[in-house]
């Protein structure tokens, strides 16, 4: 970017490499090239993604090719420690700018400013809409007139991985009963008989979901009762050590494969047999949730249920669209089919734990 020194001295722009722009937008070099110099031949959506690239690259634009924003749009995240949380984020991010808007991210951290004042600063700031990726309506002890007050403002909003009875607000979520499923399927396939589910706090709407999911999954595919499925249910943090303390007390309880809410909790999971002298997956088997960035180099890699997280933010932007351009808020869910990705943390069941 360019702009003054320490000394004043005003520095040239960074020239961004067509190599580099290439290999984010997805495009060859030449087809680069003929956006940035303004040619014919391309696309409009092609050319919409070489400049969204370049622009979260932190690339400038040619002089040419720069525009006005369409206006900003609030996205309003939990904390960012979590990788999928940034994944969520700039695959949105990147969906905005393919349409001319500019994202304002709001993070929630533990401690820090609360939801709602968040969408008090982005309104004092004229947002034309808002995205909000597994906040409060996530949680089934909050209130919803928080939404149904901005809906009634008539604030376009969009809502992901939280579904709510009480808001009249289009939904976007990755299907969490097909999630759970796909990974005891997994592991009743490859001869576990007891299997373990390390979830968060059970006020969540998406850990509802799976737990209701691995209740069905347990009693189909292995033959156990619900009562007797609860018992293999711990209830810890969304982190690296509530992954941990779950995994302990699932091992406690004689599990030979853990299926953990989320990447990080997998990772904990791991550490916890470890400490244990257990091996993965040697004499436990472990499967995460969201297939987050570096995951497939854990070690061992990690077995995981993938969230189409693309597919989900495009989804989110284009009915955020709609409803900027006037269609109605309307009361419904989209739910986006998980893919589980198998890698080395998952194998054969062996003897259970005593």
């Amino acid at each position: 970017m360019p702009g003054p020194d320490a000394a004043g001295v005003q520095r040239p722009a960074v020239v961004p490499r067509l190599a580099d722009i290439a290999v984010q937008a997805g495009v060859s070099e030449a087809t680069v090239s003929r956006v940035l110099n303004a040619r014919g031949g391309v696309s409009t959506a092609t050319r919409q993604t070489v400049l969204a690239a370049l622009d979260l690259m932190g690339y400038e634009r040619p002089q040419p090719l720069r525009r006005r924003s369409n206006g900003l749009i609030g996205l309003v995240t939990p904390e960012l420690d979590n990788p999928i949380f940034p994944a969520f984020a700039q695959a949105i991010d990147q969906a905005l700018a393919q349409h001319g808007y500019t994202p304002v991210l709001c993070t929630q951290m533990p401690g820090g400013v609360p939801e709602d004042e968040f969408v008090e600063m982005l309104l004092e700031r004229g947002v034309s809409g808002m995205v909000f990726v597994s906040g409060l309506h996530a949680d089934t002890t909050a209130r919803p007139d928080r939404y149904a007050g901005l809906i009634a403002r008539g604030v376009p909003i969009v809502l992901m991985n939280g579904y709510s009875a009480g808001v009249a607000a289009p939904f976007i979520s990755t299907d969490d009963l097909v999630a759970v499923r796909l990974a005891v399927r997994h592991l009743a396939d490859l001869g576990h008989e007891r299997v373990g589910l390390a979830v968060g706090q059970a006020r969540f709407v998406p850990v509802i979901r799976k737990i209701r999911g691995f209740r069905q999954a347990m009693g189909e595919l292995l033959g156990v009762g619900e009562a007797e499925a609860d018992t293999l249910i711990s209830h810890s943090l969304f982190s690296v050590e509530g992954g941990h303390a779950a995994a302990v007390d699932l091992l406690e309880r004689g599990c030979t494969a853990i299926v953990c809410a989320g990447d990080l909790m997998a990772i904990g999971a791991i550490q916890a047999c470890r400490d244990r002298g257990l091996s993965v997956p040697g004499d436990v088997s472990v499967i995460g949730y969201d297939d987050s960035l570096l995951i497939a180099y854990t070690d061992p890699p990690l077995t995981t249920v993938r969230q189409p997280v693309r597919a989900m933010a495009a989804a989110a932007v284009d009915t955020l669209r709609e409803l900027m351009a006037g269609a109605p808020s309307r009361h419904h869910e989209l739910v986006f089919r998980p893919e589980l990705i198998v890698r080395r943390s998952t194998g054969s069941g062996p003897k259970l734990i005593r």
